[in-house]
């Protein structure tokens, strides 16, 4: 539901013991008054709560205290979602990551806190914002999350440390099983970032990757094809791969030689986002000399990969180079359908797939109405 000043107090009314799913989202400037009276209550009215997901809470003191102290009113041993984007007190903090039935968190980790070490043996997701430093990654050394599949992390604030924090993730992971069971993680900041990305490497079983930054301040994207061709052989199951934000106009160092390091290497992937050079699919058609061996050719046979949406953004992509980009991209990528962008090239480029597509379609479906079967 959501809850507005007025109907806030009615809330109550449409809760009672067989109740054990509440979903909230509060409207913005909402009385911190209202929500200290009302959220407190909510343990009491529904017992057996097991999922609790309360949005845009204000971030006032007054309303921290009254969700420490509806969480710590909750029975630990039904409760199997708690999502709220509202930071806690220590005494909440400490029963929080100690449910024994927790499959899906989301909290707010405010100024330099700390968190109790993670105890949740059915943990199958967490969502972390934090606003300033990285103590509370400490909590995940050692820590207990043999089902953690879904990993979640958003600074929210420009004093919200950002550098060196894939390599201190890595470092507390390694302690855990995560390795092992992780097959999602995204990461949102607003900031400028070059990340580590090697420090991922250690995920075998990832299929959905999402690092997002910004752009706004010059591309901080420092991806080329050494980097994705890692990230290919580390990740073979692969869906989704979003590396910075929208495409930009600076020049990449990601080649033809790294998307068809994905193309061959990643079969399952349906989704790609990634700075990368037009250009060098354009020349991989018009080569006259064969590429050194240690360089995939212009006439590798087209692969099988899945993917269906290709984010490009701005990227630069010349007029005269729009045929040939476009023939490449359906080489390597064959059930493509949907490329996102912003310029008239690439708009280009999707109607020379489409055209190509529909070509084929219907030489296929001529030799099989009009042709005699092979023998």
């Amino acid at each position: 539901m959501n809850a507005t000043r007025d109907f806030t107090p009615f809330i109550p009314l449409f809760l009672s013991p067989k109740t054990t799913d509440i979903r909230i989202s509060f409207t913005p400037n909402f009385p911190t008054v209202i929500a200290a009276l009302t959220i407190p209550r909510f343990p009491t009215l529904c017992p057996r709560i097991r999922r609790l997901t309360l949005r845009f809470l204000p971030r006032d003191p007054v309303v921290v205290e009254a969700v420490s102290e509806m969480l710590l009113a909750c029975n630990r041993d039904t409760l199997q979602t708690f999502s709220v984007n509202c930071p806690l007190t220590k005494e909440a903090r400490r029963f929080l990551c100690t449910l024994p039935n927790l499959r899906r968190l989301r909290t707010v980790v405010q100024g330099p806190t700390s968190l109790p070490p993670l105890a949740l043996p059915e943990l199958d997701m967490f969502w972390i914002e934090w606003n300033s430093g990285r103590d509370w990654l400490q909590a995940f050394r050692g820590a207990t999350i043999g089902k953690l599949k879904t990993a979640i992390f958003c600074p929210v604030s420009r004093s919200s440390r950002i550098s060196g924090f894939l390599e201190e993730f890595e470092s507390v992971a390694l302690t855990t099983s995560a390795p092992n069971t992780l097959s999602a993680l995204d990461l949102y900041t607003s900031q400028s970032w070059s990340p580590n990305y090697s420090s991922l490497l250690v995920f075998k079983q990832m299929t959905k990757l999402k690092i997002e930054f910004s752009c706004h301040n010059g591309c901080s994207s420092t991806v080329d094809d050494d980097v994705i061709i890692n990230l290919a052989q580390a990740m073979p199951g692969l869906e989704i791969l979003k590396l910075g934000g929208q495409p930009c106009r600076a020049p990449s160092d990601v080649t033809f030689k790294g998307l068809i390091a994905l193309a061959l290497r990643c079969p399952q992937l349906s989704h790609l986002r990634v700075h990368f050079q037009a250009s060098s699919l354009a020349e991989a058609t018009s080569r006259t000399e064969p590429p050194p061996l240690s360089e995939p050719t212009p006439g590798t046979p087209q692969t099988n990969c899945a993917l269906k949406v290709l984010e490009v953004g701005e990227t630069p992509v010349a007029e005269q180079e729009t045929l040939a980009v476009g023939i490449t991209l359906l080489q390597l990528f064959p059930k493509i359908v949907s490329i996102e962008c912003f310029n008239a090239q690439w708009r280009s480029v999707a109607e020379t797939i489409k055209l190509f597509k529909r070509i084929s379609g219907n030489i296929r479906h001529a030799s099989k109405k009009h042709l005699p079967p092979f023998r």
